[in-house]
C-alpha cells in the first residue's frame, strides 16, 4: 500500500481547513502520522510526521520548524498565517496553517484521519463501522446501529440474542430507517442534544425504546449512534455509547477521508484517459470499476460532457461548476456505484459504462424522439434538469459515440466536446449521432479554415459583393443548392418570387464568375458557404 503524500493529504483536506504556507521538498513526500508538540518532553525522532505546534505561536515557530526537520519530520502545523517561512523552507519542512481560533485536537483528529486514508478502503470502508458496532453492542447491552446525517444505516450489530424490533429488521433489510414525523421528531431532539439521549418507543406493536447519540467531530455531525433498550441494558450504558461515539467520529472520518482521497485520484485518471496519455488503460477499467463486458474484452463506455450556460458571470463559474461536479458525480454513483467524474477546463465529463443502457439498446434518434429514463441521454436530462434546478443556471450535455474500451476515451471526449459546440436553448442535450450532421459540418469548417488550398474560391466574391452591395446572392446560391438546383424550389425556401431567384444566380453567374454547370464547382461552393460562410442552413 502506498504512503500517503503530503499533496494527498491536501487534496483531502486543504483549502479552508488545512494551508499550504510552503513545501521545499515538494509534494511527493511521505507523511505517515500527526504528532501534538509536547513542550515538556524530547522531540521523538519521527519520519515523515506533521508536528502540530501546540502552545506555540506561530510567529515564534522558527526553532520548532528546523528541530522538526532535525527529528526527520516532513512538516510543521501552526496556527494562524503569519508562521516560521524562511525558516521552514531553510530547514526543508514544509509548513502548513489553520485558522487561529481551531482546535488542535480537532484539527489531530482531522490530520490523523485523513493520513490514514487509503483509497482501497474506499470501495467498502465499512468493516471497521461493522465491528465497531459489534463492540459497542455488547459493551452496552442492545442491538446496535451506525447511521449517517441523512438516517442511512452504515453498520450494524450482529451479537447474538439482543432483541430487536420492526423498526430494526426494517431498516437493515433497505440501510435506510424508516421515515415517519414521529421518527423526525427522535432525530430533531437527538441532534439538540448535546450528549446521550433516551427515547421513547415510536407506536407499533413490537416497537421498543432507544438510546442514541449524535457522532460530531469539531462541531459537525457525522452520524448517530442508536441502541435498542429492552430494559437490559449495562449500568453504564450511556458512557460506554458516548465512547463508541467517539470512535465512530474517527471511523467516519477516515472513511470520508478515504473515499475523498479515492476521488481526487481516479479523477486524476480519468484526466489522462480523457487526454489520451493513460499508461494502462486495462488497469484504469479496474481502478475505475468498469471492468470486462460479458465477452471477456474491454466494457464499451462512452463519455458525457457537461457545460454550464454562458450567462453564469466569471466571478461565480468556478464555485458554480464544481457544484454541477458533485451533482453529476452523485447521480453517476447512484446509478452505476462507485464512479469518476472530473473538471477540465470548465467542463465536467462523466464516463457512462455500457451496462447503463438497458438491454444494449441504441440510443433513440432525433432531438424529438423521446427517451428511456434508463438510457444515458435519459441520465443526462434527468443530471441537466436538476441542475438546473438546484443552481439555478442552464446546463448543457453533449454525449459522445460508445467505444470499445477506455482506451478510446479520448474519441468519445472528442466528439462530446464537439455535441457542447452545437448545442443551444432548443436543444440543451444530444448524442452524437443526433447531431452528427452538425458537428460534420462544424469540424469540416475548422479542416477547411486551416488549409489556404481549401478556403480559396468564389465563396469569397460572393460574400464580398454581398457586404458591398446589400444583395443576397450568398443566401440565394445555398438556398438554391439545398434545393437540389431548383430555382422555384428555392424561391421556396427564401420566400422570393422565382424569377428572383433566377435573376440572382444569373448575376453570380455573371458578375462573379461563378461557374454553376460544374457539379465539383457547385459541391465546394455549396461546403464553402455552408462552413466558412457562416450560412448554415439558414436562408
Amino acid at each position: 500500500m502506498d504512503a500517503c503524500t503530503l499533496g494527498d493529504l491536501l487534496d483531502v483536506v486543504g483549502g479552508l481547513s488545512v494551508r499550504l504556507q510552503t513545501a521545499p521538498a515538494g509534494l511527493a513526500v511521505p507523511v505517515t502520522e500527526a504528532l501534538l508538540y509536547d513542550a515538556h518532553a524530547p522531540l521523538p525522532r519521527a519520519p515523515g510526521a506533521l508536528l502540530l505546534a501546540v502552545g506555540v505561536r506561530a510567529s515564534a515557530a522558527g526553532p520548532l520548524a528546523r528541530a522538526a526537520a532535525e527529528a526527520g519530520m516532513s512538516g510543521l502545523v501552526v496556527r494562524g498565517p503569519d508562521g516560521p517561512l524562511a525558516e521552514a523552507e531553510s530547514a526543508g519542512v514544509a509548513l502548513l496553517s489553520v485558522d487561529e481560533d481551531a482546535a488542535w485536537h480537532h484539527v489531530h483528529l482531522l490530520l490523523a484521519s485523513a493520513i490514514g486514508a487509503r483509497p482501497a478502503a474506499a470501495g467498502s470502508g465499512l468493516g471497521d463501522l461493522f465491528a465497531l458496532a459489534d463492540a459497542v453492542a455488547a459493551a452496552v447491552g442492545g442491538a446496535t446501529a451506525i447511521e449517517d446525517p441523512r438516517q442511512r444505516i452504515l453498520a450494524y450489530s450482529t451479537v447474538a440474542g439482543q432483541p430487536v424490533d420492526e423498526d430494526r429488521r426494517t431498516g437493515i433489510l433497505g440501510l435506510q430507517v424508516p421515515g415517519s414525523p414521529a421518527n423526525s421528531e427522535q432525530y430533531r431532539v437527538l441532534f439538540a442534544a448535546g450528549s446521550v439521549v433516551r427515547l421513547p418507543a415510536l407506536e407499533g406493536s413490537d416497537n421498543l425504546p432507544r438510546l442514541a447519540v449524535a457522532v460530531r467531530a469539531g462541531g459537525e455531525t457525522l452520524g448517530s449512534l442508536w441502541v435498542v433498550d429492552d430494559g437490559g441494558l449495562a449500568p453504564d450504558a450511556e458512557e460506554a455509547l458516548a465512547q463508541g461515539a467517539s470512535t465512530a467520529a474517527l471511523l467516519l472520518l477516515r472513511a470520508r477521508a478515504a473515499q475523498e482521497l479515492a476521488r481526487h485520484q481516479n479523477g486524476d485518471l480519468l484526466r489522462r484517459l480523457l487526454d489520451g496519455t493513460a499508461d494502462d488503460p486495462a488497469g484504469a477499467a479496474h481502478r475505475l470499476g468498469m471492468g470486462l463486458g460479458p465477452d471477456g474484452n474491454p466494457a464499451p463506455v462512452r463519455v458525457a460532457a457537461f457545460v454550464l450556460d454562458s450567462s453564469v458571470s466569471a466571478v461565480d463559474v468556478e464555485q458554480t461548476a464544481l457544484r454541477l461536479l458533485d451533482l453529476v458525480r452523485l447521480q453517476c454513483e447512484a446509478r452505476y456505484g462507485r464512479h469518476a467524474g472530473v473538471l477540465v477546463d470548465g467542463v465536467v465529463y462523466a464516463l457512462l459504462p455500457a451496462f447503463g443502457e438497458r438491454g444494449g439498446a441504441r440510443e433513440p434518434q432525433g432531438p424529438r424522439k423521446r427517451t428511456n429514463r434508463h438510457s444515458h441521454r435519459g441520465l443526462a436530462e434527468d443530471i441537466v434538469a436538476r441542475a438546473g434546478q438546484a443552481l439555478r443556471v442552464p446546463v448543457r450535455a453533449g454525449l459522445g459515440d460508445m467505444v470499445g474500451g477506455l482506451a478510446e476515451v479520448r474519441a468519445s471526449r472528442d466528439d462530446a466536446d464537439l455535441v457542447l459546440r452545437v448545442l443551444g436553448p432548443e436543444l440543451p442535450v444530444a448524442t452524437v449521432e443526433e447531431v452528427r450532421p452538425r458537428v460534420t459540418l462544424l469540424r469540416l469548417a475548422e479542416v477547411l479554415g486551416e488549409r489556404r488550398e481549401l478556403s480559396a474560391g468564389g465563396w469569397r466574391r460572393v460574400l464580398a459583393h454581398d457586404a458591398g452591395h446589400g444583395t443576397e446572392y450568398a443566401r440565394t446560391l445555398v438556398a438554391w443548392l439545398d434545393a437540389g438546383c431548383d430555382a422555384a424550389g428555392a424561391a421556396r425556401l427564401l420566400a422570393v418570387h422565382a424569377n428572383t431567384c433566377r435573376y440572382r444566380l444569373r448575376q453570380a453567374r455573371q458578375q462573379l464568375g461563378i461557374d454553376l454547370d460544374d457539379p465539383d464547382e457547385r459541391l465546394v461552393l455549396w461546403l464553402q458557404l455552408r462552413t466558412l460562410g457562416g450560412l448554415g442552413s439558414r436562408h
